[in-house]
Parts: structure tokens; sequence; C-alpha cells
């Protein structure tokens, strides 16, 4: 599927679909259920052991509400399954998603304590069950990297006690991709995760987790191309869940292969209205894969479609959104348009966007960016000090409020903030010190799928400075880390113009126009694109 085949009228039926799922367990089951094949054979009662491996499924795929049901009704069934509580504790934590809210701690460590209590029928049930426990005890004493690094090593004991026990395996890999330092550039857990991964992907190609993690083991510029196989295989494996039919975009994203990104994530909105017909809470997905598409669609100048997304989540009402994804509700419209602006280069319109003020401040944030970015463009000094200065403001509450740990994550936002303003000061060599420590921290460990190249922003200034051979050099290293990115391309094409590198700035003209093809865009760059090429 296309983008031309994705309409508007798409975007328009899935904002019309009903967004809160009332609260009852009893749902309708798809009879084409498909979340690929699992093994994990407990003491639990027979009759429980499929309905089991059903929840381990859905776990793998992030399910976590549909998994932490099926739990409850294996518990049910067998009130002496201890994995059943292992399970519903398991649900309560979303390890590459979020932190456990404090009462989500609470009631983790009751089911594996109730779990613990019930004293599992054998030794290995029980190691999973005492590697969990870990991860909940002491949650007022010990913070959350320590409490997930020690619950990593408790699942490395079980993984190395249980050689030929898969899932072992598997759920050592997951939690090797929440051990550790996030921006690590030697890549060392993901690498070792994958080595685990890859060899039980070539025994059972069908297994929803491996290929799930191999993806979010690959989410980098370093190992993206190691992730397209799985990236490729994971939808249809488990074409039921949303979670994994959107999956296969973050590989996708990565590699610039727009279309695909854009299919999988139609495919996931899709697989969404069908959960929320089994009274299941399907928001998240939805605004996650729409964050996605809208990204993709910029990326081939189809400004209609990407507007399209942030219309279509305008019309859901933030009341009827489950409430632990209110903020992300938040975070999701300011983004949509900030991004709208900014993509598209119109530094105005990203100057004047309105701060959603009822938000949180670590949300806040990014209007701020991209005033900081226009700003600097506009080479507006006093607009560019006075959006800093408001960043700041901000960003000090984040530091001081609940969720502190989130200030680690925009240092780097930070940084380019400070490089913008700086810029627009007439600071230009401190504003390009800065946004290339960005860019080289980002080369090794990348950004969000979803943001822009530090180091594309670190060429397009060069390029305003009127340095076009410093300018070519950085696009083409980040075209290497974000390849087929729209303003990649045309910048790097206008940097080998003003070089007079004819053949080079066709390539990149050439290719932004394939990139596009069939997409009705009134992109001044396509325009000048095809003057150039026609002209050759």
């Amino acid at each position: 599927m296309n983008s031309r085949a994705f309409s508007l009228g798409l975007i328009l039926v899935v904002a019309s679909l009903p967004l809160l799922a009332d609260d009852q367990h009893h749902h309708m089951m798809d009879p084409n259920e498909k979340l690929g094949s699992v093994s994990f054979p407990t003491s639990c009662a027979a009759d429980v052991q499929k309905p089991f491996e059903r929840g381990v499924a859905l776990l793998h795929s992030f399910e976590y509400e549909s998994a932490d049901n099926q739990f409850q009704e294996v518990a049910k069934k067998d009130p002496k399954c201890a994995m059943a509580y292992w399970g519903r504790a398991m649900s309560l934590y979303h390890q590459l998603w979020n932190r456990p809210a404090k009462d989500d701690l609470q009631r983790g460590q009751e089911l594996i304590g109730k779990a613990q209590q019930l004293k599992a029928g054998s030794a290995r049930e029980r190691e999973y069950i005492d590697a969990l426990a870990v991860f909940y005890r002491d949650s007022e004493k010990l913070d959350h990297h320590q409490r997930a690094d020690a619950y990593s090593r408790a699942m490395e004991n079980v993984y190395q006690d249980n050689p030929k026990d898969r899932e072992a395996a598997v759920f050592y890999a997951l939690s090797l991709l929440s051990y550790g330092k996030a921006d690590d550039p030697t890549l060392a857990n993901p690498k070792k995760a994958v080595a685990i991964l890859d060899k039980i992907f070539d025994e059972q190609p069908d297994h929803p987790g491996v290929a799930h993690y191999i993806i979010h083991s690959c989410d980098n510029p370093q190992m993206a191309g190691l992730g397209l196989a799985a990236a490729r295989k994971y939808a249809a494996i488990a074409p039921t869940s949303p979670h994994a039919v959107h999956m296969p975009s973050h590989i996708f994203a990565r590699l610039g292969l727009w279309q695909e990104d854009i299919a999988s994530n139609a495919a996931a909105l899709r697989a969404a209205d069908k959960m929320a017909d089994m009274h299941l809470h399907v928001m998240h997905h939805r605004m996650h894969s729409m964050d996605f598409m809208q990204y993709a669609y910029l990326q081939i100048g189809d400004d209609a479609n990407a507007k399209g997304m942030y219309e279509a989540m305008m019309t859901y009402n933030r009341a009827d959104i489950e409430s632990d994804y209110q903020d992300y509700y938040d975070d999701m419209l300011t983004g949509f348009v900030a991004r709208y602006a900014v993509e598209r280069k119109q530094w105005k319109e990203a100057l004047a966007l309105a701060p959603n003020t009822a938000a949180t401040p670590s949300i806040q944030l990014r209007t701020y960016w991209a005033h900081a970015l226009a700003a600097g463009h506009l080479h507006d000094a006093t607009a560019a000090q006075d959006a800093l200065k408001t960043y700041d403001s901000l960003l000090d509450q984040v530091k001081k409020g609940n969720k502190s740990y989130l200030a680690d994550g925009l240092k780097d936002e930070h940084a380019i903030v400070q490089a913008w303003v700086a810029y627009a000061q007439g600071k230009t060599e401190e504003a390009l010190r800065m946004l290339r420590a960005v860019a080289d921290r980002e080369d090794k460990v990348g950004k969000a799928e979803v943001e822009i190249p530090a180091r594309e922003m670190l060429a397009d200034m060069l390029l305003e400075m009127n340095r076009p051979k410093d300018a070519l050099a950085e696009y083409e290293i980040s075209l290497k880390t974000d390849p087929n990115r729209f303003n990649g391309l045309y910048g790097a094409a206008q940097a080998a113009e003003k070089l007079q590198q004819k053949e080079k700035a066709a390539s990149y003209y050439a290719q932004l126009l394939k990139n596009c093809e069939g997409v009705n865009s009134d992109r001044q760059e396509l325009a000048q694109a095809r003057v150039l090429l026609a002209g050759k």
C-alpha cells in the first residue's frame, strides 16, 4: 500500500471510531486471531496451558492489557497456577515503554508475592518468578535503573540455568535492552541481544518476541539494516497485534523506506480498530502509528496527509482517552504541529506556535524547541533568547517534578535549542560546535525515529553560512544514518549545485523526486528539482 491509496478518507474513518473501551474483562475472541507461536510449559493445569501461552505471546507483542486479562482468566481456572501471577506482574513492567507508576509497582509486588507464595511446581518456574521479584523489591530504596539492571542479571541466571528454554533466552534478551546506559556508543547490550535472538529466529521464525526484540535491538543507525528481515516478517507473525504490525516501521523509518513505513502503520491502525471492537484500549496504538505516519508523509512531500494526521488527532476527545495516555495525547498534538511547521521550513509559522499551557512542562518544551529553530533561521536574536528563557524555565520544572528522570533524555534537545539561539545571536562557531557534538553522539546511538537529525541541522546551518563544501559533507554523513529524508536530499542537492557539482546535484534531486513519485505536492523544492533535471 502506498500513500496514494491511503486517502484522507481513511484518516477520517479512524478519527470517527470509538476511543474508550469499557473495563469489562469478557472480551470477544477473534476467531482468526494470530499472535505467533510460543512454547512455555508450566506445572499449571493442562487446560490452561494454551491460554497461558497466549498470554505470553501477547506479552511479547506488548499487548499488556490483553495479556493481563488472559492471565487473570488462567488464574480463575487454576487458582494454584503461580505463573499466572507472574504473567500479570510482567504485564505491569513495560520494559521499553515507560516506568511503572508507584501504584503499579505496589500492585506488581503484590502479584509476584502471590506467585512466590503458591510455590510453582518446577525450579524453572520459581526462577522466573524470583527474577521478576527482584525488579519489584525495594522500589522505595532503589531507583528504576538499579532494579531493571538487577532483573536483567537475574534473568541471565534463568537463561544460563535453562539452556534449552527458548523463552528464558528471549526474556533475557529483552531485559538487556533496558539494562545499562541507553546512550552506550558501543551498543554492547543490543548486539548481545541480537546474537541470542538471531539463533532462535533461525530455529523458530514464527516466535513473536524474537522478531520484535530484534527490531528493537537494531533500532539505531549502526544496526538498522540487520533488523530488516525481522521487520518484514513480524507483522505476518502476529497480525492481530496493532503493536506488532506497527513495529516494522521502526526499521523502515531508520532506512528511509517511507512507503513501507506508511503501509505498516496504516495496517496497524486497522488492527487497532479490530481490537477496539473487542472492548480493548487502543488509543495509544493509534497515536503511535499516526506519529510515524505523519513523519513519513512529510518525507515524501505529502503535506496534505501529514496535516490530516494532526486534524484527525484534533477530533479525539482527550477526556475519552484512557488516563494513562492523556499526557501522550498532549505530546502527540504538540509534536505533530511543531513537526509540520519545522519539516516544511515554515519558520514564521513555527515561531507563532502557541504552547499548550495545560500540558506538562516536558511536553510544552517541544513548542519552544520549534521557536528556537525558527528564530535561528530567521536570525531573530530576541525571539531566540525568549525561547531559550522559557525552555530553561520549563526544563527546571521537569527536573523538580515527579518525573525528573525525563530531563536526562532532553540534554541533546536542550543543546540544539542553545545552538540555534547562539546562531541567531551571530555566535556561529559556538552554534556549530554545539550542534556537531550532538550530531556525533547521534551517529553512534541514533535519535528518535521521527526526529530531525542534528547533523542535518548542522548542514543546514553551514549552507546558510554559505559554506556549501562543508555543508555537503555533513549532508552526506547525515544521509547515511538517516537516508532518504526530504530535507537531507534537497539540502545535499543545493550544496552540490553551489559547488558546480551538477551530476551529484542531479542524483540527489532524482532520488528526491523518486521518493515523492505519485504525490500531489506543491513543495517548491520538487518544482526546482524537476527544472534542474529537465535542463540536463
